[in-house]
């Protein structure tokens, strides 16, 4: 067994260099469309301690997730554009923002009805799962760091959120064809659509990636690292909620509103350097050490949790329809805003171009929305469930 600190390291890079290499490779990707390489870059840590090649209980994985959690985040959130977010238009904005209300409100709702047939502290799980289910995995993981859910409650959630994100996409997708006579149906607006298509016109251009330099690179760290500091620091003063609010979930709090105001600076040209694949990489790589430490005790779980999972969806969807049969929305807003808070930033473009190819970006800029408010809504709705578990 590897015991040194260095060592455990080197085989949590490994895994998941491996697994990005992959996932990446023309060979080999499409082996990733069923089980994305998030859940292998956590599952396969897990049975390296299973199996005795690094221990399971190591000061490296707290190390890793208290240090490199709030730089991920910091640098993932460098390259948000307000401004182009703001030119989707109030429609658009409301609709995505329809479908995050949607998701808490779903979370509470069965949490409410499941919670006398789950263990008693599985709202350390509803919290990171609606973070994901509002932006992506970046929010599931900082939302499950931040009220500190259990390992074995987290991989069962892991499970959930691939096996109902991934059908829902597909159920998206397949109600393509039903777009212009559901459009007609409720006599939706579609000038919106046109409108859309004029403000996204010249936000389709994506801007070119810059070669990457070490000057770049020296900076990006520097950005990560002070960052980090100051989250750390800040965190120190602010006040705590027993067993919902600690320091380290205003940490992940002050790290992600750091990165949303260093968006507004010139810190924001990082990003053509290749800030976010750095945040990725430090973020999958905290990944790896908390799926380490990650056991199949609650597995017994997961089919109830599916069920849950796939009726807070629909709560989430049916909310959606009423808003847009009270606001006469286009189907497409409706299907993209759905995608962009369950799928996330990868997803929600092709759900989009599925429905309009030429406003892919439209789905990309509503996952953005997402990823901004992800995880301060999963720990507002974990703690609302705390509360639940409190008087009722």
């Amino acid at each position: 067994m590897v015991r040194q600190p260095l060592g455990i390291i080197a085989v949590l890079l490994f895994i998941e260099g491996m697994i990005l290499f992959l996932a990446e490779h023309h060979k080999t990707k499409k082996f990733f469309t069923i089980l994305p390489a998030m859940f292998w870059i956590y599952f396969l840590p897990m049975i390296a301690t299973s199996i005795n090649i690094i221990p399971h209980e190591s000061s490296v994985y707290k190390f890793i997730s208290t240090h490199f959690l709030p730089a991920s985040l910091i640098l993932l959130l460098l390259s948000v554009d307000i401004g182009s977010i703001l030119k989707l238009g109030k429609t658009a904005l409301m609709t995505m923002l329809c479908g995050s209300v949607g998701v808490v409100v779903g979370a509470i709702v069965v949490f409410f009805l499941f919670k006398k047939w789950l263990p008693q502290d599985i709202w350390l799980g509803i919290g990171p799962l609606t973070g994901s289910w509002i932006g992506g995995s970046a929010n599931m993981i900082a939302v499950k760091e931040a009220i500190g859910t259990p390992d074995n409650i987290f991989f069962s959630i892991v499970v959930v959120d691939t096996i109902v994100a991934y059908t829902w996409m597909g159920i998206m997708i397949s109600l393509a064809g039903y777009q212009t006579l559901y459009d007609k149906w409720n006599r939706a607006d579609t000038r919106i659509i046109d409108e859309l298509y004029r403000k996204m016109y010249l936000l389709s251009q994506e801007e070119k990636q810059q070669f990457i330099t070490t000057k770049y690179i020296v900076i990006i760290f520097m950005v990560s690292i002070i960052g980090t500091f100051l989250s750390t620091n800040i965190a120190k003063f602010l006040p705590e909620a027993k067993n919902v609010i600690s320091e380290y979930t205003w940490t992940i709090v002050v790290a992600t509103t750091i990165g949303i105001l260093c968006s507004f600076t010139k810190l924001k040209k990082l990003e053509s350097f290749g800030a976010s694949k750095i945040g990725y990489g430090m973020l999958y790589f905290v990944l790896t050490s908390i799926g380490a430490t990650a056991s199949l005790n609650n597995i017994s779980t997961v089919p109830i949790l599916i069920i849950l999972g796939f009726l807070w969806i629909l709560i989430h969807a049916t909310i959606l329809f009423l808003y847009s049969r009270i606001t006469k929305v286009p189907m497409f807003l409706i299907v993209t805003a759905s995608q962009a808070n369950i799928g996330g930033p990868v997803s929600a473009p092709i759900v989009a171009a599925v429905y309009q190819p030429s406003l892919a970006v439209v789905g990309l800029l509503m996952a953005i929305i997402g990823n901004i408010l992800g995880t301060y809504f999963g720990i507002l709705t974990a703690h609302l469930c705390y509360r639940i578990t409190k008087f009722f």
